[in-house]
């Protein structure tokens, strides 16, 4: 009788424990948050909060690790900023003569290099100055002829040394009005025997704005073009109230994987936004347009005893931040708090130590396993 129902008993339990392990099976193939847990050993009593978990399980769920280390910096605020070049950066190519348009060689959005040529320019004044420039030369060929016969004639003794003093003066003087008119040309690049000069790029960067067409007059006191150098942008920013004092020059910024540098924080708070003006200088890079409006995210040196982590590591139970860590036999649950998170990176300030691994895959399964109990 007796062996009866112990035989009973056991097939029953034996029917139990499959049915309880193809629920389990079913579940994961759909909701891979629920994996099997190992019973405690007998005599063994398990902590609050700890789910025990073989390496088996672990494998099955996809559970991956991270360890956690000292933080250096961590983020303190994502904060909408615009990015522009900087003013120092952003040169205007003025028309030097009043002139017309015969060609333009650049479009806006072109990238130049410096000294490239961006239209040609036809002028009156041009054409002049090469007509100067051509008498000029001549005047000073008849000088320079009459200074060296007159030096000639002073070290005969034929004429006073006065007479060939003044011949080498003038003789020097029309050489300077040579040499001026033709910088002033060569400045310009002009060419003075079709009366056109061309205006030139003075700097690398890209055409950001380009006004003119073939055929407009230039009056010599506008700026056809507007280059920005390459490489160098602004970020103009909005540092919320709550920062100012916190945030200050020298400390970094992001922009996906580009960092930057802090360069001035404002101290006057808009009242209608409630916030201070900060630039910060950061270089060119995917994502990088003048104009375009981003969210940059603010660092500053973390607190002692801070750690980062990736944020996929920080799930919430009960609307409370917790982490999955792993000790031995499974992982535990621990309670932290967050100093701010950014580019995939999450600083905590307690909670975890550094070098203590931590859960960053597969902790949907952990949380449901914590939330079936």
């Amino acid at each position: 009788m007796f062996t009866r129902n112990y035989l009973f008993a056991g097939v029953a339990l034996f029917v139990l424990t499959l049915a309880v392990l193809w629920w389990m099976t079913t579940r994961s193939g759909t909701v891979p948050s629920t994996v099997p847990v190992s019973p405690p050993v007998a005599g063994q009593t398990t902590a609050p909060g700890m789910l025990s978990v073989d390496n088996r399980q672990a494998a099955q769920i996809g559970i991956r690790l991270a360890a956690a280390t000292a933080a250096g910096e961590g983020p303190l605020a994502a904060i909408p900023a615009v990015i522009q070049p900087p003013a120092n950066a952003r040169v205007a190519v003025t028309a030097t003569f009043p002139g017309v348009v015969t060609r333009t060689l650049v479009v806006e959005g072109d990238a130049v290099r410096q000294g490239q040529p961006l239209a040609l320019v036809s002028s009156r004044d041009v054409l002049t100055m090469g007509a100067d420039l051509v008498r000029a030369n001549a005047r000073f060929g008849v000088a320079r002829s009459n200074a060296a016969r007159l030096s000639q004639l002073s070290r005969e003794g034929i004429i006073a040394g006065a007479r060939a003093d003044e011949a080498n003066a003038l003789a020097a003087e029309a050489q300077a009005d040579v040499s001026e008119k033709s910088r002033i040309l060569k400045m310009v690049n002009g060419h003075g025997a079709s009366g056109t000069y061309t205006l030139t790029a003075p700097i690398a960067g890209r055409v950001t704005a380009a006004s003119i067409r073939a055929g407009d007059s230039l009056d010599g006191t506008t700026a056809p073009f507007v280059i920005d150098a390459a490489n160098r942008y602004e970020v103009l920013g909005q540092l919320p109230e709550r920062l100012i004092g916190a945030v200050r020059p020298g400390m970094t910024i992001r922009f996906g994987d580009l960092r930057g540098t802090i360069t001035a924080v404002g101290t006057t708070i808009d009242p209608a936004t409630r916030s201070a003006s900060l630039k910060a200088e950061i270089p060119a890079g995917p994502g990088i347009v003048t104009g375009r409006t981003a969210d940059v995210t603010l660092f500053g040196p973390a607190p002692a005893g801070a750690v980062s982590l990736p944020a996929a590591a920080v799930s919430t139970i009960e609307g409370k931040p917790i982490v999955f860590v792993a000790v031995r036999g499974g992982f535990t649950v621990r309670k932290v708090t967050s100093a701010g998170a950014g580019e995939g990176q999450v600083i905590l300030l307690s909670g975890v130590k550094p070098g203590e691994q931590v859960v960053v895959a597969g902790t949907s399964a952990l949380k449901a396993l914590v939330l079936s109990r």
